[in-house]
């Protein structure tokens, strides 16, 4: 028996709708954007010393990393990562008539709204009470023959007795989440002229089955994806704002919150500002992939000798990570401009440490992507690791052939705006405490 069969009684009694799109256009607005590890997120552990939170970050990553790769498998299915371990950026977000606060991780590489609902036949503890669907004047469940259904590949998707949607996903390590697919009125929490910003008959997934093969935590009760995929809020609320966002990423030290913004509010202008093209592959619809043509450290320039996107942007994933076969020679570069001799007792999971000096002349490093030159600072790129007194490289090396990740730290005090519909992501150098 299809492991989502055996619920979707339970889902007989939800109303189905059709599909409806949204017409008001905003000027822009934003939204708070928490990192996990700040001292604002209910994540936050006091006791963890900042080598730790590094550490614990790293972890995610390498996780991450794994998803990522099972996703672009080209021997698998494509797979949206649903569940990216909690999340590295948090958002919250109402939802529902009366609506109800809910605590998500924001994600650019999914592209689903999703939160647990009740019944939930399988649902991992969160610390709220689950959304009930059949309490909110709003909710109506989309049937599987609208067009939001459709979007998931035919694995992906159920009809049920009373012909809903219903969705599922499977991981390589035996985790699956489904659920109904419907529509909601979903409130972002901020204001736009005193008014709150409303977006009706918004697709998400009430998630009634999420068994899950790793440890979460009760405080995440979704996710917001903000992929380029169809369902994903970008997506959904593109006409309304003109198929942008951006963020301007803190260190996750920061007692501040870092912004989400969308609309014209996203639009990075001034000088600094450089953009190259934004590649969606539409075999692999989940991510947003850039080109990288060259690494600069010093007077040396490392060609990639790629020339299709072979880079994924991601804010999910704090680490970067560079092609194999291109790592070496940008590990050499690196330590030959800074004059440091390697660290043989590496602390996991990093690949390359030397003992903590202060650097007097930190070398230009810069990624050159076509079209923009995105140029680095040490915050960018390393990291102390207290207790071993040494400084260890946020970049490591990527197992998948061709494909490198340009992760959050690199994009600390960068204001990243990405544009769906001029189909480009700038970058601009700034103070992200004053943006």
């Amino acid at each position: 028996m299809h492991p989502f069969v055996f619920f979707s009684l339970a889902l007989c009694s939800l109303s189905i709708a059709s599909f409806a799109e949204a017409t008001k256009t905003l000027r822009g607005f934003s939204v708070d954007l928490i990192h996990r590890d700040s001292p604002l997120s209910p994540f936050y552990n006091p006791s963890l010393t900042p080598s730790e939170r590094i550490r614990n970050a790293a972890l995610r990553s390498i996780s991450r990393f794994n998803r990522v790769a099972h996703t672009l498998d080209e021997n698998k299915s494509p797979e949206t990562i649903l569940i990216p371990e909690n999340g590295e950026h948090l958002v919250r977000f109402h939802i529902g008539t009366p609506p109800v606060e809910r605590l998500a991780i924001a994600d650019t590489g999914s592209n689903l709204i999703w939160v647990q609902c009740s019944p939930c036949a399988n649902c991992f503890p969160q610390d709220t009470p689950l959304f009930e669907p059949l309490k909110s004047s709003t909710f109506n469940a989309l049937s599987c023959g609208s067009q939001p259904c459709l979007y998931f590949p035919p694995h992906q998707r159920l009809c049920g007795n009373a012909g809903e949607c219903i969705y599922g996903y499977g991981y390589l390590e035996k985790s699956i989440t489904g659920g109904l697919l419907g529509t909601e009125t979903i409130n972002l929490g901020s204001k736009v002229e005193n008014q709150t910003v409303n977006f009706p008959n918004s697709v998400f997934g009430c998630g009634l089955y999420n068994n899950l093969s790793f440890p979460t935590s009760d405080k995440v009760t979704g996710l917001v994806g903000l992929g380029p995929g169809p369902l994903s809020l970008v997506s959904q609320i593109g006409d309304k704002i003109g198929y942008k966002f951006s963020y301007c990423l803190l260190p996750f030290t920061s007692n501040s919150t870092s912004k989400l913004r969308f609309g014209s509010e996203a639009t990075i202008t001034g000088n600094g500002v450089v953009s190259t093209p934004l590649i969606i592959n539409p075999n692999f619809p989940t991510f947003y992939f850039l080109n990288l043509e060259s690494i600069t450290i010093g007077q040396k320039v490392l060609q990639t000798g790629q020339t299709v996107g072979n880079v994924i942007i991601d804010s999910g994933t704090m680490l970067t990570y560079i092609d194999q076969t291109f790592y070496p020679n940008f590990v050499a570069s690196l330590q030959e401009a800074l004059s440091v001799e390697a660290t043989q007792d590496l602390p996991f999971p990093f690949n390359f440490c030397f003992p903590y000096r202060k650097i007097l002349a930190f070398p230009d490093i810069a990624f050159q992507f076509t079209g923009a030159r995105v140029s680095l600072n040490p915050k960018n790129l390393l990291f102390r690791v207290e207790y071993r007194n040494m400084l260890c490289l946020a970049v490591v090396p990527s197992n998948l052939s061709g494909i490198s990740i340009f992760g959050s730290i690199a994009q600390i005090d960068f204001q990243v705006e990405y544009d769906l519909q001029g189909k480009k992501v700038s970058f601009a150098p700034a103070d992200c405490t004053k943006i």
